[in-house]
């Protein structure tokens, strides 16, 4: 396969900017082994020599999908990165990365900024000395660039809006697989996948989270402590947001007395439907249902 690069450079106005989150540049290129890396051609902004490396005023997603190479950066150090393997440049970071001679490499990227990442950043969803995300080869991630190309090469009404929106997949994809794809025990996590499925389906049935340790086979002390690490909640509170937010749909949309609707979410009366539910809404359910 021929050399090939696709780079776009993108504007946004004051409007984009209200949006939280704007797009500069979109691209993909095939680096052939042996080849120089980066390729000429670049704005100034933007181009950089591998051994001295460059700090951005952005942020970058780099999608490696074949080949290998190096990543490093000043807060993390040296790495090798390899196909499946997203990285994050951060504004303001000295970073350098190029792919070994030998292989070569496929990259996708994208650069954007706003008050939306900052907020992730600074709520530590994201880390200049954790960069590195290991999302493995990825049919959605891989269409998602290519959506984003072919709109920045439209650049029709709104594609700002439509090219933000596709930052934020990504941001999600990288956040979420790397997580699940770290997680060191694979069998454990597809467990805990289940068990959200099984209480998804069944917390109208009064079942209780020893009841879904069992269903997946693992002991109660241990689901527990899964559990809150892979989803952030303890197993009681999950089943909790989950009936608690069924109830707010049936009072909402329905006439069903607190009684029936207890019953329908799980819970063994209304007194105690009605306690749970003010608690974390702080608003009685009869009250919630006036304001609808």
């Amino acid at each position: 396969m021929a050399t090939q690069t696709t780079s776009i450079y993108l504007l946004s106005n004051e409007q984009d900017i209200h949006w939280g989150l704007t797009v500069s540049t979109v691209g993909f290129q095939h680096i052939l082994p042996g080849e120089a890396y980066p390729p000429k051609g670049h704005p100034q902004q933007y181009s950089f020599q591998a051994g001295r490396g460059r700090v951005l005023d952005e942020y970058q997603f780099v999608y490696i999908s074949s080949g290998r190479g190096t990543f490093k950066s000043e807060s993390f150090g040296q790495t090798t990165v390899s196909e499946g393997d997203m990285f994050l440049l951060f504004p303001g970071e000295w970073h350098s990365y190029k792919p070994d001679e030998a292989t070569g490499w496929d990259e996708y990227w994208m650069g954007f900024k706003g008050l939306n990442i900052d907020n992730r950043v600074t709520n530590r969803f994201f880390l200049p000395q954790e960069p590195i995300f290991h999302v493995g080869l990825n049919e959605d991630i891989v269409r998602l660039f290519r959506n984003a190309i072919a709109i920045a090469r439209e650049q029709g009404i709104g594609f700002q809006q439509m090219l933000g929106g596709v930052a934020n997949m990504l941001q999600g994809y990288a956040f979420a697989l790397n997580r699940h794809n770290s997680f060191e025990d694979q069998e454990a996590a597809e467990a805990i996948h289940k068990a959200k499925i099984i209480m998804t389906e069944k917390f109208s049935q009064r079942i209780s989270p020893t009841d879904v340790a069992d269903a997946i086979c693992m002991g109660y002390s241990k689901f527990r402590r899964l559990f809150k690490e892979f989803t952030g909640y303890a197993p009681l509170q999950y089943l909790q947001e989950l009936r608690l937010q069924r109830s707010k749909q049936l009072l909402a949309s329905t006439n069903l007395s607190l009684a029936e609707i207890a019953d329908r979410v799980g819970y063994d009366n209304a007194d105690y439907f009605s306690a749970a539910f003010k608690k974390k809404n702080h608003i009685t359910p009869t009250n919630f249902r006036k304001k609808k």
